[in-house]
């Protein structure tokens, strides 16, 4: 791990940034200032898209199929980088490997799925944002997540995401960008 947010003392509730944030952050700390250190928020067309398809997949439950469970609206929280939020969909696929989550009915490892409103982008926000709650999930279960999904509204598909360690490095290094922000509290 990197990005200078390997510490002793993990960050305190008190401290934690939505994971949303992030995805604000990289794609403009000057947006990111406004929303997360100001309060300035307005809704837009886009912004009121994107609640409603997530009010759609925020619905908490969880269904199960032989080698599948689905939850949605799964809290998450990484106290090393200082995050917290909800993952919209997790699949936990059954894992035959014997390192993942046990449970009476078997080994799971979760695969989170983020909805976002519109199609993939050039820029990496929504990926970081991904590779966040996978982070969030490898802290609180103890194992690893190596892939994920991004639906996207406007095209009604999947991309899978690999969560390597550069985009991991990425996540850290705008969770650490993030926390200076507010620690100055200065907007770019």
């Amino acid at each position: 791990m990197s990005g200078g947010l390997e510490q002793a003392n993990p960050r305190s509730e008190e401290d934690l940034l939505p994971l949303s944030a992030l995805q604000h952050i990289v794609f403009c700390e000057r947006q990111f200032a406004l929303i997360h250190l100001e309060g300035m928020w307005a809704e837009n067309v886009l912004t009121v898209e994107g609640r409603h398809l997530h009010e759609q997949v925020d619905t908490a439950g969880s269904e199960s199929r032989s080698d599948l469970r689905i939850a949605r609206a799964v809290p998450l929280r990484c106290l090393r980088i200082g995050l917290v939020g909800r993952a919209d969909v997790v699949e936990f696929r059954r894992d035959e490997r014997g390192v993942a989550l046990s449970t009476s009915r078997g080994r799971w490892r979760p695969y989170p799925v983020e909805y976002k409103r519109g199609q993939p982008k050039s820029h990496r926000a929504d990926e970081i944002q991904l590779c966040a709650q996978a982070l969030c999930f490898e802290e609180m279960l103890g194992t690893e997540v190596s892939k994920g999904a991004l639906f996207y509204g406007k095209t009604r598909r999947r991309v899978e995401v690999t969560l390597d360690f550069k985009l991991r490095d990425l996540v850290e290094q705008a969770a650490l960008r993030a926390h200076e922000i507010l620690k100055h509290r200065r907007t770019p």
